[in-house]
């Protein structure tokens, strides 16, 4: 086993689970530096000692493993506020002494302070794997305390009889707390570390995650989100590698468990609208289409600059919040833009559907467009319309070329023009045969169908048939576009039965085929997102995609690998689709994807096999991947993939030592029948001179034919 595969033993982990977390213990354990010239004053030395019990005392919400712990050390320290009242009112000057006294009571004040902070808003998980570090600052920061406190002098600080008996009991309980530390609880860091330890298809036993839920106090999909919070946070300061991912699946796992529980957990109103019935079989959220920060089901799944998805309010609140790196990676934001990720929403929605799942609503966003144009605004789209229907073919290009770049500027100009009117006037104008019109026109209509109520008013005008037109008959510009305005229009999940039945299909398979490399590119986006409706996938597989999207495959430099597999996996699910590739003699295709691809090529690739390897081809199909070699190939995805290359990987990895198993077995039954007919002849031999023998025995020699001697 490789020494990076070798599992983590409980201190291991511990130390290594620490790293990102370990700077405000480290800070609380270690004394501050000696104190300048300017913090000699008295006076601000007790203003100080006064402010930090007061902080102290505003830090609450101990809801971790340590909460005795936290709890006993801010009350004792609460206790302390009478004292540094009456100080601020004491003799002056103050002896050496008690200022020294004073002094190491700040520094451990500031230690504990820290500690209190940890404890009120740190990762729940972090302080137990970190268990050792975190026993030995509350003694430490115990030990200065007492030490502190025993270097007092009452009277010199005028400190009257009865806030002085306060004191003296704190003082007692703190000498008693030192001797006598509190110990963590070992049955609850030893399930920690199993669970975080364990890979991620693991099956954990539910009575851990129950109790884990139970001692870290997560146990609302609140806590949930603030933990995962909480951990990308600490460890935004450094690079914490697989700590946070085996923390966030640790998180996972305990969220899956609560789902279990009460299945509607984690997951949108409108996508938990189940039976009852169905509650005892909620499927599991995958792990793809989770925020990594909440953990919930996206909703609005954006992409940072790192390349990372998120949902939308949670990354926007990470950014708000002042961080300016990836939570996920701990890279550096070169910019803090958010695209929307259109392919993992409708993955999403695919899956929903697949599952008997109310797809998630995106949360009401409000529109930076203004309601209605201003006065001067609207007179100038109005102008440019009464140019767009005139009869002058040269108005009308002029006209469509305007709009065009009005509506490609900005949200607003896009509300403006949709609002004025426009929109049916451009439709009207898709069947021109003027190239240079058509293209502007096809265009304007792709920039306006940004704005999302303006989708509304293009599918209303009848502008499909227009746009499919174009599609078929146009330019390459143009085709290029309408296929662009094509995919737009489907992100809304009912304008996709109606793309699918104008014929549009037919056309983007050929664009996908002969089109330019933008347009290939435009036609698979929009292919993408018309197959994930199950009716559309049968006209695309009868168009003849299959055999396109592996053409691609093989043109790794046409720079279509990505979209060709992704369309190949949503098409293997049907089973058209995978006839289809089954016939075009796709393994060693696969195979070699798998082999030299990317990671998310490799998982769509190990997709496609997992529903070519079953049902009635599936032995010839494994067999013929044995050949290529995909043993080793999907142990290395089941190790190192994504997580969901790696369930891919396993399914099909099950699937062949099954296959092996049968074909041993085969081989061990017909070398037995080889044998037992081996054997057959031989036997037959043995009986034949046997009966012979039998035959002839009269005429061998007896006694009565010997010779007289």
């Amino acid at each position: 086993m490789d020494e990076d595969a070798r599992p983590n033993t409980g201190e291991e982990a511990s130390a290594e689970a620490a790293a990102p977390a370990t700077t405000a213990a480290e800070a609380a354990s270690s004394p501050m530096p000696p104190a300048g010239p300017e913090s000699d004053d008295v006076g601000d030395l007790v203003e100080k000692v006064a402010e930090l019990v007061d902080e102290i005392a505003a830090i609450s919400d101990f809801r971790n493993a340590y909460r005795r712990q936290f709890c006993n050390l801010s009350r004792r320290i609460r206790l302390l506020a009478p004292m540094m009242e009456e100080a601020k009112e004491g003799p002056r000057p103050l002896p050496e002494a008690s200022v020294a006294a004073l002094r190491q009571l700040r520094d451990a004040l500031a230690g504990a302070k820290d500690l209190l902070r940890l404890g009120s808003t740190g990762s729940k998980i972090f302080l137990v794997l970190q268990r050792e570090k975190i026993m030995q600052t509350f003694q430490d920061i115990t030990s200065r305390l007492e030490q502190a406190l025993a270097g007092i002098s009452f009277d010199e600080l005028g400190i009257s009889d009865e806030v002085r008996e306060q004191v003296e009991l704190v003082h007692a309980q703190f000498k008693r707390a030192k001797e006598r530390p509190d110990t963590s609880d070992d049955i609850l860091f030893n399930d920690l570390i199993s669970v975080y330890n364990s890979s991620a298809t693991a099956i954990v036993d539910p009575d851990i995650l129950r109790s884990l839920s139970e001692k870290l106090q997560l146990v609302t999909i609140s806590d949930l989100n603030q933990e995962s919070l909480t951990l990308h946070e600490m460890a935004s300061g450094g690079d914490p590698g697989a700590v946070v991912e085996n923390v966030s699946m640790l998180l996972k796992k305990i969220k899956d468990f609560m789902q279990t529980q009460d299945p509607v957990i984690g997951i949108s109103a409108s996508a938990a609208n189940l039976s009852p019935n169905d509650n005892s079989t909620f499927p599991v959220v995958p792990d793809d289409f989770r925020c990594p920060i909440s953990l919930d089901l996206m909703k609005d799944p954006v992409i940072v600059s790192t390349g990372q998805t998120y949902e939308r309010g949670c990354i926007e609140r990470w950014l708000e919040a002042g961080h300016d790196t990836c939570p996920k990676t701990q890279q550096k934001l070169p910019n803090k833009s958010l695209t929307p990720n259109f392919v993992l929403r409708s993955l999403i929605a695919q899956w929903c559907e697949a599952n008997g799942v109310e797809p998630p609503k995106r949360p009401a966003q409000q529109s930076n467009a203004p309601a209605t144009c201003t006065a001067s605004e609207h007179s100038k789209v109005i102008e440019l319309l009464q140019k767009l229907s005139s009869q002058n073919l040269a108005d009308q290009r002029a006209a469509a070329g305007m709009l065009r770049q009005l509506a490609k500027r900005s949200a607003e100009n896009r509300a403006c023009i949709g609002e004025a009117g426009a929109i049916p006037i451009l439709v009207s104008l898709l069947p021109t045969t003027d190239v240079s019109t058509q293209e502007h026109v096809v265009t304007a209509i792709l920039n306006l169908s940004i704005y999302e109520e303006n989708k509304a008013r293009i599918i209303t005008s009848g502008a499909v048939p227009g746009i499919v037109h174009v599609l078929k008959r146009g330019s390459m510009e143009a085709r290029e576009n309408s296929a662009a305005t094509l995919f737009s229009l489907s992100l809304v999940d009912e304008n996709k039965v109606m793309i699918g039945a104008s014929g549009a299909i037919p056309a983007l398979v050929l664009l996908l085929g002969n089109g330019s490399q933008r347009g290939k590119k435009d036609a698979a986006t929009a292919l993408f997102n018309l197959c994930i409706y199950q009716g559309n996938k049968g006209k695309a597989i009868r168009a003849g995609l299959v055999p396109i999207l592996l053409e691609l495959l093989t043109e790794t430099e046409s720079g279509m690998v990505d979209e060709a597999l992704a369309i190949l996996a949503i098409l293997s699910s049907h089973p058209e689709g995978k006839a289809a590739i089954s016939s075009a003699a796709a393994i060693p295709i696969l195979v070699g994807v798998i082999r030299n691809g990317s990671a998310r090529n490799k998982e769509n690739a190990a997709a496609v096999l997992v529903h070519l390897c079953n049902g009635e081809q599936q032995q010839q199909h494994l067999a013929e991947a044995q050949e290529q070699g995909i043993v080793t190939l999907l142990e290395e995805l089941a190790e190192s993939g994504t997580d969901r290359g790696k369930r891919k990987a396993i399914q099909l990895l099950e699937r062949m030592n099954r296959f092996l198993k049968q074909q041993s077995q085969a081989q061990g039954d017909a070398m037995a029948q080889a044998l037992a007919q081996a054997q057959t002849p031989s036997q037959a031999l043995v009986q034949a001179l046997l009966a012979d023998a039998q035959l002839e025995e009269p005429l061998l020699p007896n006694s009565s034919h010997l010779p007289e001697r």
